[in-house]
């Protein structure tokens, strides 16, 4: 099924440029690129996309009916040996909310992906996707390769999101889509090199601040529009107004062909075409049936998706839950804060299941007294961090996101090693 889409799209467009690499000068027309992979195969009943010949051995696993694992470079495949029946693409989630795992799809549950992309964000072929995000990660592989091989828009490569070689792959087009993700987009905004001639600029993987929203559309009027998705089931949500958001908790609306609900446990439910069959070897029942239950808290309120949180995210401090994006929303506020994260550590007092940790990357010196003060006048003192980290920058995972349990684990390294040099220095002190 896609191998056919895809040679039809072959020939309609055959003169047409569709793929460069822009640091090699190498470009490839729609027939180049379709006589390219007509030769040859991929040994094995599972085929593993990867590094620089991603889009020549995906073609030619399709042409052979194999199944498609894509992986980043450098990353070893799982070891699987049977998948669901009509299985053609497994993909490996980003391990956000636990241990990796596989996502099998169906052919055509890939092709609605790519169809309520193309449909909901309006990707045109006269705007050429400028690839500086992973293509085997969901959202590059539904945002770049699937639009390329499914729609013919044309995909031009960047070895590098460095803003002089971002700037330089975008100058050789008259006019761009920017798929990005909000580290990159702050990156090129702070070096002042988002290419003038973007028609199109999207913002998934991780939650994008008001603050970069807007100052990017100040400067430049250029507005980033957030996508919300998953490797469960793709796009869910996108925001397409042309102005900026005033609340960072706006998803969007739902994507076409997406149908959203609340759960009973307040989790969005999403159903559609473009929800994954199953996770694979150890099937759950949160995808199942065409129905992916999320672990995000959400409401929806007049055909736009707000999210209030994780459901596993949740602090529980004395009986009571708190969100710890609410008090990042509110930190985010004070002028002297840059970035922030919060989260949840085991308490030591029987009385409080978790303490609040709050880490800090600040504007200018700030100190824990000053930011307590200023939450108290807008929370209840249970609300209030109980620990502080300042640092100079929050370090995100290779797929751009802040992992709060990475930085819950540099904090207990770090109390575990101020513990250890407490005892030292007693040890030594007593002698």
């Amino acid at each position: 099924m896609l191998y056919e889409r895809w040679r039809q799209i072959a020939q309609e467009h055959r003169n047409e440029i569709a793929l460069q690499h822009a640091a090699r000068g190498e470009r490839w027309t729609f027939a180049q690129l379709s006589a390219a992979t007509e030769a040859g195969s991929e040994l094995g009943p599972v085929v593993f996309p990867q590094g620089r010949d991603f889009i020549f051995t995906l073609l030619r696993a399709w042409r052979s009916g194999q199944i498609v694992c894509p992986l980043e470079p450098g990353q070893l495949p799982p070891p699987q040996n049977q998948f669901p029946a009509g299985c053609a693409h497994l993909k490996i989630t980003s391990a956000t909310t636990g241990e990796a795992r596989l996502v099998a799809f169906t052919g055509e549950q890939l092709a609605a992906d790519a169809e309520n992309i193309v449909a909901t964000m309006g990707l045109r072929r006269d705007w050429p996707n400028l690839g500086v995000i992973s293509l085997a990660h969901s959202y590059g592989f539904s945002n770049l390769v699937l639009p390329l091989l499914l729609h013919g828009i044309p995909l031009v490569l960047v070895d590098s999101p460095l803003p002089e070689a971002v700037r330089r792959a975008a100058a050789g087009t008259e006019a761009i889509t920017l798929a990005a993700v909000p580290a990159l987009w702050r990156t090129w905004y702070e070096a002042k090199s988002i290419p003038n001639n973007i028609r199109l600029a999207i913002s998934a993987g991780a939650p994008l601040s008001l603050a970069l929203e807007q100052s990017v559309f100040a400067a430049q009027g250029l507005k980033l529009h957030n996508f919300y998705g998953s490797s469960e089931c793709g796009g869910i949500a996108y925001d397409a107004s042309s102005t900026p958001r005033v609340d960072s908790t706006l998803a969007g609306k739902p994507m076409r062909n997406v149908q959203l609900t609340i759960g009973p446990d307040g989790c969005l439910q999403v159903r559609g075409g473009a929800v994954g069959q199953t996770y694979w070897p150890q099937p759950e029942a949160n995808l199942a049936s065409g129905c992916f239950q999320t672990s995000d808290l959400a409401e929806i309120v007049e055909g736009e998706v707000y999210l209030r949180g994780r459901a596993g995210d949740q602090i529980h401090v004395a009986g009571r839950k708190v969100s710890p994006e609410s008090i990042e929303r509110l930190l985010l506020l004070h002028p002297g804060v840059r970035e922030c994260l919060v989260f949840g550590t085991p308490s030591l007092d029987a009385e409080r299941t978790e303490i609040i940790v709050a880490a800090v990357a600040a504007r200018s010196t700030l100190n824990p007294e000053s930011l307590k003060q200023f939450l108290l006048e807008k929370v209840p003192a249970w609300q209030i961090p109980r620990e502080w980290m300042f640092v100079k920058s929050l370090e995100t995972n290779e797929r751009g996101k802040l992992s709060r349990a990475g930085w819950r684990k540099k904090y207990l390294n770090l109390e575990e090693e101020k513990a250890t040099l407490a005892k030292s220095a007693a040890a030594t002190g007593s002698h």
